[in-house]
């Protein structure tokens, strides 16, 4: 906040309050006084405390500089015997080949993502309280090599947390030349070295280049980012599917990280996940079966017994029948009304029945049909 007013009392705490105000990543404000408003929030802060307010409308300079160059000290163990010297010397090129070496150098450690994240984090906080301090600017390039490092370990992971990153434009100005990408996201792909590819097509070719990648651990990750990238574009057209490999991908990413299976294994096991991923997709269309039938075809063909006693032609059928009649019965607001699903539930029960579905297995297989027509119904809002 730009001070260029004069202001005093409840109005001076209400303007400071706010830009002080806290969230997520933001750990405090920067009032620039052009008039000298000391005097008057001194006052205001008698008048404040002696309301029984409490807290401090500023803060300690030196405590927090001591606390970035604790983290630094920290983030800068993390990478002993790591070299980033090219990060302020080195050519475009050469810097960005730091970010997955780095990153391999991270993930190497014992729940080093994890670590490096948290006092990044913190570091960053600090850094942002005191970057006009001779202290941040004699380490702003580590800061920005730290940032940026970061930035490329929380671009693999696709959770929708916020990260640290939403600061980042606030602390490039403040940094001045530190940020080498002149405030452009990092692409996690080239900066490994690899065409961006399409998540779809989980190509042989792209697959193999992964492979053949030199920071085994970088690509791990990669493969990790794109099939849960995948996995999330499927969860809402194909329930079954995405249930069944996001299980598969579970399972094997637990044992990665519990150390049950080395880097290598688990780049197979992933490309492995990748290539089983792209068959499923392949064996609707060899089917005969549009997506929408296929995940329905899914849903019917979950429990391995109904395609033993129904067999894959039956079931096609059935899929095609549910598909017209649930575009047809379902409205926009159906999945609200408990009359209208229940109106659903016993039209699909009555497919199942005409084709002679299980009856065992009717209960379950009517709960799976009812959410996947939900995502379809979902899909064409």
């Amino acid at each position: 906040m730009y001070a260029d007013k004069p202001m005093q009392g409840h109005g001076l705490m209400q303007a400071i309050a706010r830009v002080n105000r806290v969230f997520r990543d933001k750990p405090g404000g920067l009032v620039v006084d052009y008039l000298g408003l000391a005097d008057q929030l001194k006052k205001a802060l008698i008048t404040y405390t002696e309301s029984g307010g409490q807290g401090n409308p500023t803060f300690d300079t030196a405590q927090a500089i001591a606390v970035m160059l604790e983290k630094h000290g920290i983030a800068c163990d993390l990478m002993h015997g790591f070299n980033w010297d090219k990060w302020i010397t080195g050519k475009p090129t050469e810097r960005l080949a730091l970010i997955p070496a780095g990153q391999e150098h991270i993930l190497e450690q014992e729940d080093g993502k994890k670590r490096w994240v948290q006092v990044v984090t913190e570091l960053s906080r600090a850094f942002a309280l005191c970057a006009a301090s001779d202290e941040a600017t004699e380490i702003r390039y580590d800061v920005s090599f730290f940032q940026a490092l970061q930035a490329a370990l929380n671009k693999q992971s696709s959770s929708n947390r916020k990260t640290p990153g939403q600061i980042d434009a606030a602390i490039r100005q403040l940094v001045s030349k530190a940020i080498t990408t002149e405030g452009q996201v990092i692409d996690v792909f080239t900066a490994a070295g690899l065409p961006k590819p399409d998540i779809s097509i989980l190509s042989d070719q792209f697959l193999a280049e992964v492979r053949g990648l030199k920071h085994k651990n970088v690509a791990a990750e990669l493969l990790e980012k794109l099939l849960k990238d995948e996995l999330k574009v499927r969860s809402k057209r194909n329930l079954v599917q995405s249930q069944v490999f996001s299980e598969k991908l579970r399972k094997t990413l637990n044992a990665y990280h519990n150390r049950a299976i080395s880097t290598m294994q688990v780049i197979e096991e992933l490309i492995k996940l990748a290539k089983d991923l792209d068959a499923a997709t392949k064996a609707g269309k060899e089917m005969g079966l549009t997506d929408d039938e296929k995940a329905f075809y899914d849903a019917l063909a979950a429990n391995d017994s109904a395609v033993t006693a129904m067999g894959d032609d039956k079931l096609k059928l059935i899929a095609a029948e549910l598909i017209t009649q649930v575009k047809k019965s379902v409205t926009i607001d159906w999945t609200l009304r408990e009359s209208a699903r229940a109106k659903i539930k016993v039209m699909v029960k009555r497919i199942l029945n005409k084709h002679g579905y299980p009856p065992y297995l009717q209960e379950e297989a009517v709960k799976t049909v009812l959410a996947q027509a939900e995502l379809l119904c979902a899909d064409r809002v």
